[in-house]
Order: structure tokens, then sequence, then C-alpha cells
């Protein structure tokens, strides 16, 4: 998969909406605090990724803008809340992977993708990066499926959950490779990474901002990136399309979202100011030391996106049989 680019046509609405945002801003928005629901704990991917374009906004916008962590329920919690949150423009919410594949994973949700929620922009795309134990008995990706056909149900892999990107993206390599691996899913990535070091699992795909400093520091052995081109910041890590796995790709991914009937002048401004901040220098610096391929793409692209996201996974949930936990 790989991630939206701003192109020029992005960079000519971008300029223009920031040439015309003090006229704009004499309409009266925004007249107060904004509001950005994150509906994971503090600390995450989806926290770390709002908290990187604050500071930016607040500038920008001339008002202070405000993280909301609203947690539970495989981000259901908060998604809807921004869902249900007035479309005045002063609520909005960042959602990842999770958000498209919990349409196919969740029989009945609280609110409708489809007609509760507007894409206002894609932030960037994390490519997963497996992981695998020191001690294992594969160092390759090739080895570990040579190991996983021959070993059928040896293998265990861990995830951050049932439904994850983590536990997708590798359901879809067991898919493409008609492997049988044992998925145990944690309540988190931290926890899956300590059982992947500590030998109680082989296998664990992830973010690569949370491999990193273990991969680099030989903790753990990291053996592809499950995206179309390698990472600045892991330039030994071979892609799974380099060693042999063609078209294998996974990620999560960051972008916002808005409450249904928000204003399009407010939505493309928002969207606008997003893809100037995530074009400065320092943010792609920061973007590429976390493993993150910038975007800052325009609602329609992210609207997009989603949908083909949402298409991706949804597949894979029915054909690996995942159910939410």
């Amino acid at each position: 998969m790989t991630a939206s680019r701003p192109n020029r046509r992005q960079f000519t609405l971008a300029a223009g909406a920031t040439l015309a945002a003090p006229a704009f801003a004499q309409s009266g928005w925004p007249a107060k605090p904004v509001r950005i629901v994150v509906p994971y704990t503090p600390g995450g991917f989806t926290d770390q990724m709002a908290r990187l374009v604050q500071a930016g906004l607040t500038q920008r916008l001339g008002q202070p803008v405000i993280i909301d962590n609203k947690p539970g329920a495989n981000s259901l919690i908060g998604v809807d809340a921004v869902a249900k949150a007035a479309p005045d423009g002063q609520t909005f919410g960042v959602v990842i992977a999770a958000y498209a594949a919990n349409t196919t994973l969740y029989p009945k949700l609280p609110y409708d993708p489809a007609k509760d929620l507007l894409g206002v922009s894609l932030l960037g795309v994390s490519p997963l990066v497996a992981a695998v134990n020191n001690d294992a008995p594969f160092k390759t990706a090739k080895e570990v499926i040579a190991h996983a056909k021959a070993n059928p149900g040896k293998v265990s892999f861990g995830s951050s959950g049932n439904g994850s990107a983590a536990h997708l993206t590798t359901e879809l390599w067991k898919a493409l490779t008609g492997t049988y691996m044992i998925h145990i899913p944690y309540r988190g990535a931290a926890p899956a990474l300590a059982d992947l070091m500590g030998g109680q699992i082989q296998l664990f795909f992830d973010a690569a901002t949370g491999l990193i400093n273990q991969g680099k520091a030989g903790k753990v052995g990291l053996i592809g990136v499950a995206g179309d081109r390698r990472l600045p910041v892991l330039p030994d890590v071979p892609t799974f399309i380099e060693q042999g796995f063609a078209g294998f790709t996974g990620s999560t991914w960051a972008g916002v979202l808005a409450p249904a009937g928000t204003p399009r002048e407010i939505v493309q401004r928002l969207s606008s100011e997003l893809a100037a901040i995530i074009r400065a220098p320092e943010i792609r610096a920061r973007l590429d030391a976390m493993g993150v391929v910038p975007s800052g793409s325009t609602p329609q692209e992210f609207d997009a996106f989603i949908a083909s996201e949402t298409a991706k996974w949804g597949k894979v949930i029915r054909a690996a049989g995942v159910k939410a936990e």
C-alpha cells in the first residue's frame, strides 16, 4: 500500500487556503478552542500523530487545539463521540487502520461511517515491520514461511488485539503463503513485544516506531517491511516484496475525521492547514524517524483511501473468520 503524497494540485489548494485564512478567520471560525478526539490512550501511535500536528494547528488556526483521549472498545467510544458531536467545526477525531477494519469486524456499530463522518486528511502511513524472537529457528521472512509449512501450528504470532492492523496483516501473509500459524492477541503492542523478546511468541508485526529501538539494540530480529519501499529509519530491513512476496503490504495509518454536516469550507481549510504542517521539514523529519510515510491528502483522497482500506481488510476478516473480542 502506497501512502498518498501531496501533488502539485494539493500544494496549490493548500497555498490558496493559507493565503485566504485571515479572511476566513474573520467569518468566525474557529472562535474557540478546537477539540481533537483520540480514541486511544496517551502515548500510542494515534496519540503521537495527533500531538505531532497539535502545535502547528494551534498556531495556524489562532485558537488552542486540545487533545481529548477517549479510549475503549477498539476505538468505537472515541469515534462515536466524534460522529455525534455538533458539526460546527469544533470537534474532530484522529483514527487509524482499525477504523476501516471495524466496519466489517463489528456486526453493529454505534455510528454509520458512510453517513456520520467525513474524511479531512490522511496524515501519514506507517508500513508494518515484522520482528522475530532471537532464539526462533528462522532469521528471514522466507525461513519463517518454510518453518511454518514444515511445522503447521508450531509458529505463534502476537498482535495488539483481534482485528488490529498487526493481526490482519499477519492473516493476509498467512493467506498469501498458505501457512497455518497460531494467533495470540494482546491488549496492546507493549505486552506483545515483551512476550516476543521473552520467547512466548515467535513473530510480531508492529508499526516501525514500536520496534526501531529494540531492533537496533539487537533485542529482536527485524525481517521485513510490509510496504512498497524501505523505510529511511531502517535502511537495512528489506521489504517483503523485495524478498519475493509480491503484492504483500500492510500498514497502520493516521487520519483526521469530522462529523458529517461540518461546513465544507471548514473541512477544506483544516485539510489545507494539515497538509502545510505535514510538508514542514521538521515534521517530515520526525515522521521519517518514526517510520511514517507523510501524506497530507485532500478530503476526497482520504475518503477514497478509507474505502479502499475498508474493502481490503474486510476481505481478510471474512476469509480468516476474525471475530471482535
